[in-house]
């Protein structure tokens, strides 16, 4: 396999919401998987796997609890336990969370992104000059969904999906200026969820309903890239590598909601979907979230591995495989044990079990994609 731009193919990614949810609550599962504290000991237990490249998480609430004043110690822990294990990180600077001040919905809001964007990566520099990798905004389409459309996120709005999908995509892209200011060769990861929908062929009246829905998970990329929108600002140099997440779910029928799961004879294969993706932007891809629960995890990341190998065999440029999470962590509602890591809750030391099953399976995978 060529070398890809990432330090590894494999890689994982630690689960880094801080939205409110729907009771108001702050999530923070940073901390409450205690990676913040035991990050030097996660980053190197990914290094014995084989896996030397991480997404992982600033947490923007902590950084700036008053306008424009930043504090970066609920971050340096894992900054400088990056360098000292030479794990290479992309760095989310917004997964859901933004100060409580802050009215996301303002002109301040992407000014304010933009200048906390800035000021952390002086921050990452100060502390390692290696080439920084970001995802400024995670998931904007979901994001603006459950947010600004069902009101189950902060800011708890409803029929203001489109309004805040736009101020997202303004913030990402001032984000990217004020990094690229600084870190000239910085590069992005502009994530989103990759979907199928469809309508059912006993209700062929809703097929056109159905392709608008599917169609509109183009539209983040699309106002970046300036394609869309262009009074955003977008154009084609904000679209650099294309991250899409993808879980079992992905795929559904309209407007029912059901589920079209693999074996269905409808479910449209992940590589064709991946080659639908580099046909539209022609852009380096990596598989940016994917992940299932409990005792199906090792299946389901074979299933990945495989389509993601078939793709390529196509010409599409995937650079990488990110497992999400890589560490198990609170469910955001209920704080049920949600078993779809490597590894679980670490005990008093820092240690955490690892998924034997899981692990062998990224072992068998490790193996096959560096004889390719």
């Amino acid at each position: 396999m060529n070398k890809s731009l990432f330090e590894s193919y494999l890689m994982g990614g630690f689960e880094c919401s801080t939205h409110r949810n729907w009771q108001g609550r702050r999530i923070d599962v940073i901390n409450a998987t205690r990676h913040d504290e035991f990050a030097e000991a996660d980053y190197a237990r990914m290094l014995d796997v084989g896996m030397k490249t991480a997404r992982d998480g600033v947490r923007w609430h902590l950084v700036e609890r008053e306008p424009y004043r930043y504090d970066f110690s609920s971050v340096s822990n894992q900054v400088r336990a990056a360098k000292k294990t030479g794990m290479q990180i992309i760095w989310d600077l917004f997964h859901y969370g933004y100060p409580d001040d802050l009215d996301i919905f303002s002109t301040e809001f992407p000014v304010r992104f933009a200048k906390f964007s800035e000021a952390f990566t002086r921050f990452l520099l100060s502390e390692n000059n290696q080439t920084p990798f970001f995802c400024p905004n995670n998931e904007i389409s979901f994001f603006s969904w459950i947010a600004g459309d069902i009101g189950a996120f902060h800011p708890f709005q409803k029929h203001r999906a489109n309004e805040l999908k736009k101020q997202l995509v303004r913030a990402t892209i001032l984000s990217i200026d004020a990094i690229r200011q600084i870190a000239p060769g910085a590069r992005f990861v502009l994530t989103d969820p990759a979907i199928r929908v469809s309508a059912s062929k006993r209700r062929p009246q809703d097929k056109i309903h159905a392709e608008n829905y599917h169609l509109s998970q183009y539209e983040v990329f699309d106002m970046i890239s300036g394609r869309r929108n262009p009074e955003l600002g977008g154009g084609e140099n904000y679209l650099d590598i294309i991250g899409l997440n993808y879980y079992f779910n992905n795929q559904w029928r309209h407007p029912s909601g059901r589920r079209v799961l693999r074996g269905h004879k409808d479910y449209h294969p992940l590589s064709l979907i991946l080659q639908d993706y580099f046909e539209k932007y022609n852009r380096p891809i990596l598989i940016a979230e994917t992940g299932i629960e409990n005792e199906a995890r090792p299946e389901w990341f074979r299933y990945i591995c495989e389509e993601a190998k078939i793709a390529s065999e196509k010409g599409v440029p995937i650079e990488g495989i990110c497992l999400y999470p890589i560490v198990n962590h609170p469910g955001w509602d209920d704080d049920r044990h949600c078993y779809n890591g490597l590894w679980d809750y670490p005990d008093g030391l820092g240690e955490r079990e690892i998924f034997v099953p899981l692990a062998n399976e990224i072992e068998l995978q490790m193996r096959d994609f560096e004889t390719l």
